[in-house]
């Protein structure tokens, strides 16, 4: 990857992780177009931050979900909307979205689908907690096996690194349309402290470990 003008190793390194897992699943499993309706579920987490500004900068309009403690962050990364899911459901009002991104990984399917447009595209991310049969995939299996069956489109997504999409990410990063959301950087020596504050769910954006 072509590291982006002052951006550092290590923050380049997280912008190729995370940064590729929201551009794949929003441009290419979820073929998001300008002017769509985007819910972002879990818009303050590492993918999430990214999600919200590559969906803004595709033209959309982006309600983001996340907790109270984070409603301004997501705010000030591009959210049209914000959702405080401990004060407010998602899935109880009217409005309906075209792309549902949900990063989140605890909503049920069928209230996934309450919101979404009739010939919407819900894309799971990423593996979650589950049992010993599906290895945390179940929610995502579950989805890719009725979507045949239905005029909604229930996909799922794993980032594949590839030379295109960095180089994607890089064009945007150096239009400044896209920024990395650092919550802490911590030494090598500090990773157990790093694990340990990502498990609070505080963290607002990625950690970086730095390894130099």
């Amino acid at each position: 990857m072509r590291k982006p003008a002052n951006l550092p190793f290590d923050q380049a390194a997280v912008v190729a992780v995370s940064g590729l897992t929201a551009l794949q699943s929003l441009l290419d499993v979820g073929r998001l177009e300008a002017g769509q309706h985007v819910l972002v579920v879990g818009a303050s987490g590492g993918v999430g931050t990214y999600a919200v500004q590559i969906a803004k900068a595709s033209g959309a309009e982006v309600t983001g979900v996340c907790s109270t403690a984070k409603v301004d962050l997501v705010r000030s990364i591009g959210a049209d909307h914000v959702i405080d899911y401990t004060r407010d459901d998602f899935a109880a009002g009217p409005q309906r979205y075209d792309l549902i991104l949900d990063i989140g990984g605890n909503s049920p399917l069928p209230r996934l689908r309450r919101v979404l447009a009739p010939s919407g595209t819900l894309v799971l991310v990423g593996g979650e907690d589950g049992d010993r049969w599906t290895g945390g995939m179940g929610r995502p299996l579950r989805a890719v096996a009725l979507s045949p069956f239905v005029r909604q489109r229930l996909t799922m997504k794993i980032a594949n690194e590839n030379y295109v999409d960095l180089e994607r990410l890089a064009r945007l990063l150096e239009a400044g349309e896209l920024t990395p959301t650092i919550d802490k950087t911590y030494r090598l020596d500090q990773a157990p402290d790093a694990m340990r504050h990502l498990e609070t769910g505080q963290a607002r954006g990625k950690i970086v470990i730095a390894v130099t």
